[in-house]
């Protein structure tokens, strides 16, 4: 059986009554196929009983839960069962050497901005950023501090917003990148669709030996799973910018799918599941790897980028960001 998301949106309790695990809900009880699912996304009001928590430990499931407005609060996370301690050692040696980790931030870095560059030059509004890049590169690379690294960051993606915008739609526009709150309607759909993306991220990493909460580029002590940021900045340009661009160009996601609210702008349930829907679909999607010769699904470009990632802290093979060819 091929393993799934479970996503629940509705208010209700998760529980366990012998071996099986149950939904209920307003509409009903409905019995879960422990043994089909992945990890679970819960974004509506759901209490989960201790039985049910104990049985999903014993599984390997991760739960993500986010708030009311479709932002990321927290993971439980099970224990860990791959964990090896000569790794550990390696990748908490590669964040304290200041050397070997500047190097693995700068290669998050230039691995993310080589993906928005690709976007642009698929959306064809690409001119003058390649020559901008090029030069920030450099900077990137000279780079003595990882304040230094992240200043770069900011002004790559401040160039990549500006023609970005060139592409989108009236009525959704960037205009200034805004977080909590977002400010417009596409400052919203990518706030959301990074959220999924790092909680995503954060299961893929679960399913490796990695320590999701030692990290180069973002300081361990800014957030908990702070290695699933250093690999979300690959990944969302090349995953969550080009579903978000899609939606809105398409038509499929409108003005009516948001809502004003204390707090910015916010995706209502209707839009946040049609979302999800084409986010699911994306991950699943299969394509050529280049180096294994086989398809693989883009979710699985994840794990395979944390196992390149591992292949440099224990020495076998230098990381190289993923550039997306697709």
């Amino acid at each position: 059986m091929r393993k799934r998301s479970l996503t629940l949106f509705s208010d209700g309790n998760l529980f366990r009554r012998e071996n099986t695990l149950y939904f209920e809900n307003a509409s009903g009880r409905k019995p879960l196929a422990v043994e089909g699912i992945y990890d679970i996304y819960v974004y509506g009001h759901v209490n989960i009983s201790s039985q049910a928590l104990h049985f999903l430990a014993q599984k390997g499931i991760a739960v993500h839960f986010f708030n009311h407005y479709g932002h990321y609060d927290g993971s439980f996370y099970p224990r860990e069962k791959l964990h090896s301690g000569d790794l550990v050692i390696k990748q908490a040696d590669h964040y304290l050497r200041e050397e070997k980790r500047l190097k693995l931030a700068k290669l998050f870095v230039k691995g993310s901005a080589l993906n928005m560059e690709r976007n642009l030059k698929r959306w064809k509004v690409a001119d003058g950023f390649s020559e901008e890049l090029e030069e920030l590169l450099e900077e990137l690379e000279g780079a003595g501090k990882i304040t230094d690294v992240m200043n770069v960051e900011a002004r790559i993606r401040e160039e990549y917003y500006v023609r970005w915008d060139e592409h989108l739609p009236e009525g959704f526009r960037i205009v200034k990148r805004m977080r909590r709150p977002p400010g417009n309607e596409m400052n919203a759909l990518i706030s959301f669709l990074n959220s999924r993306l790092y909680a995503t991220i954060v299961s893929e990493l679960y399913n490796t030996q990695l320590i999701p909460t030692v990290s180069y580029l973002h300081e361990p002590g800014e957030r908990r799973f702070s290695l699933a940021l250093d690999l979300s900045e690959i990944f969302k340009p090349a995953i969550a910018d080009r579903i978000a661009t899609r939606l809105v160009k398409q038509g499929v996601i409108r003005k009516e799918h948001f809502r004003s609210d204390l707090n910015g702008v916010l995706l209502t349930k209707e839009g946040m599941k049609l979302v999800l829907e084409h986010y699911n679909r994306e991950l699943a999607k299969s394509v050529k790897h280049p180096e294994l010769k086989k398809n693989v699904t883009k979710q699985r470009l994840i794990r395979l980028e944390a196992y390149k990632l591992i292949k440099h802290l224990v020495g076998v093979k230098e990381y190289e960001p993923l550039v997306a060819w697709f």
